[in-house]
């Protein structure tokens, strides 16, 4: 199993994700860089490739919306399109969506101000190896986003409900689901999502950051572990 961690200008988390699966998970990680365009050393069968926090060239235009056209993404949705894993966190997330390799887009929080705290979180996807591992657990997961508000048009969210595809929604720490529990106004307090294939997933809260026992929190560890557990 081996992770490949995409660095874009303005990335400000790939250094976090990689101590997390190298140091925290003891897996094999490779840095990609956005202007190269090769995947060639990754399995779709077997490796995942992250798109980490940040702000991706400086997040003009829309975030994401400049990423999404680097060399390296044009290898990324073909690495997708051939069954391999996809993870995108907080700007990753916002990337996927400006590619099409998941539905919907990130909008300025309802409140208009940047956030940076701990969320709890309650999977409620229970078909991709992520829901399967979580289960019915609450995670508590760090936060830091000023355009985290999932939003998507009346046709997109049934689609995404039927088919099952929100992968996390936010909750309190008993696991209840209400606009309390919000950190910026997502529709359906969605928090994360998946694709059809359930190949591709994407989430604002940063996993990453809750992978040490010395900063108190390893929740997030549940999340990278069921991705390096895919064969």
């Amino acid at each position: 199993m081996k992770f490949g961690i995409v660095v874009f200008p303005g990335s400000n988390c790939d250094r976090d994700m990689m101590h997390a699966l190298q140091d925290d998970l003891q897996q094999e990680v490779q840095m990609l860089w956005h202007k190269d365009n090769d995947l060639s050393a990754f399995d779709p069968e077997r490796d995942c490739i992250v798109l980490p926090g940040g702000f991706s060239y400086g997040d003009y235009l829309r975030c994401g919306a400049l990423a999404r056209f680097s060399p390296m993404m044009d290898a990324v949705v073909r690495f997708a399109g051939e069954g391999g894993k996809v993870l995108g966190i907080c700007n990753g997330f916002q990337i996927l969506c400006e590619s099409g390799l998941l539905p919907g887009g990130l909008l300025q929080n309802d409140h208009q101000k940047f956030t940076c705290k701990n969320v709890f979180l309650k999977s409620v996807e229970t078909e991709s190896v992520i829901g399967m591992r979580v289960g019915d657990r609450i995670l508590k997961i760090p936060v830091a986003h000023g355009e985290g508000r999932y939003h998507a048009d009346a046709q997109t969210m049934q689609t995404l409900e039927e088919n099952n595809q929100v992968l996390f929604r936010y909750c309190n720490e008993n696991g209840e689901i209400h606009l309390d529990s919000n950190p910026n106004g997502a529709t359906a307090n969605i928090a994360g999502i998946c694709n059809a294939n359930r190949n591709v997933f994407g989430m604002m809260p940063h996993p990453e950051r809750a992978t040490s026992e010395m900063l108190g929190n390893t929740d997030g560890r549940m999340i990278l572990t069921a991705l390096s557990l895919w064969n």
